[in-house]
């Protein structure tokens, strides 16, 4: 049998995990064309902690 593991026992291990791939997020933000005028969206994968960077430097 499996022994059940607690939830401390998990956020330790989190811990220590530190930089996988849990700390990523994909962010997606509308860019509209000057010219045309159509909608474009720009994809990104990014560290969890530089979004707000990343909607402010994209405006």
């Amino acid at each position: 049998m499996a022994k059940k593991v607690s939830k401390n026992s998990r956020v330790g291990q989190r811990a220590a995990n530190a930089g996988s791939g849990k700390d990523f997020v994909k962010v997606v933000k509308a860019v509209k064309d000057p010219v045309s005028g159509k909608y474009t969206y720009k994809q990104q994968m990014i560290h969890k902690d530089e979004v707000k960077e990343f909607f402010a430097k994209t405006k």
